[in-house]
């Protein structure tokens, strides 16, 4: 994409990357099924719900963010964010000089309840309050609790080679799509093994364990949308919602019904 084409969201959030502080909230209630649009930022952005669920996607993988968790997107990175449910987006901005080690690529991370409460202050704070005041001292606390934020097991990367990636946007389009890798092979124009091998090197997991992941946080999704957990575990092609609800206990810590209505449902997931 031409990031010269693309906005930078709204203009609230646009004038927010020109505030004096280091890092500067955000906050906004979005419907279901709001898209803001392919943008990038100028600073480093945490996107965190502290309702609803997000989908954070970018040209290299796909994010889902259910409250308690987050998602980073490095400055200049361009990205969408959809609620797949209604959500309450609070949301940091943080210039490079914040002291917080982003890194260079997306990746979700757990959001405990005390880093909950600081961004809920920090997204009400005005432009401009005293360097030396109770203000700043909940800002520096805020950061120092940022850089050491667990990372979870919510994010889709994607292969680069393009019969891998064929096989990937299938299944994101159909995640309950069970064919095995010899069988895509033969959509795809490659062997089951190379596409094994791609899997693994390009995105660091399994096909395996990349298509269960895929189907978790397309199961994330529908469950915040309110579909019953046996309809979305049948739909999704597993052989009974028992199979379902171990896989998802096993990988995020709590069965669904409880994982979702949890507001502290990053403090003990699986990574």
């Amino acid at each position: 994409m031409d990031k010269a084409m693309l906005g930078g969201g709204s203009p609230d959030v646009r004038d927010r990357q020109h505030w004096p502080k280091a890092i500067v909230g955000y906050a906004v209630d979005y419907e279901r099924g709001h898209s803001t649009g392919w943008h990038h930022h100028d600073r480093d952005q945490l996107v965190h719900g502290e309702r609803g669920v997000m989908a954070v996607r970018t040209d290299d993988g796909a994010w889902i963010v259910p409250a308690g968790y987050a998602v980073w997107v490095p400055a200049g990175v361009v990205h969408e964010v959809r609620a797949a449910s209604a959500a309450a987006m609070r949301t940091l901005y943080l210039r490079r000089d914040a002291g917080v080690p982003v890194g260079a690529r997306c990746r979700v991370v757990g959001v405990p309840s005390l880093v909950r409460e600081l961004i809920a202050k920090v997204v009400t704070l005005p432009r401009e309050y005293p360097e030396a005041g109770p203000e700043a001292r909940l800002v520096a606390v805020l950061a120092d609790e940022l850089a050491e934020l667990p990372s979870a097991p919510l994010d889709l990367p994607l292969p680069r080679d393009r019969r891998a990636l064929a096989v990937a946007e299938q299944l994101i389009a159909d995640p309950a799509d069970g064919r095995e890798l010899a069988d895509w092979g033969r959509d795809v124009g490659a062997s089951g093994r190379t596409l094994a091998r791609l899997f693994q090197a390009e995105t660091g997991l399994s096909f395996g364990r990349w298509r269960q992941r895929r189907r978790l946080l397309a199961a994330l999704e529908r469950l915040a949308a309110g579909d019953p957990v046996t309809g979305v575990a049948l739909d999704l092609g597993y052989a009974s919602p028992s199979a379902f609800i171990a896989m998802f206990r096993r990988t995020l810590g709590a069965p669904p019904t409880r994982y979702l209505k949890a507001p502290t449902a990053a403090e003990g997931p699986a990574a």
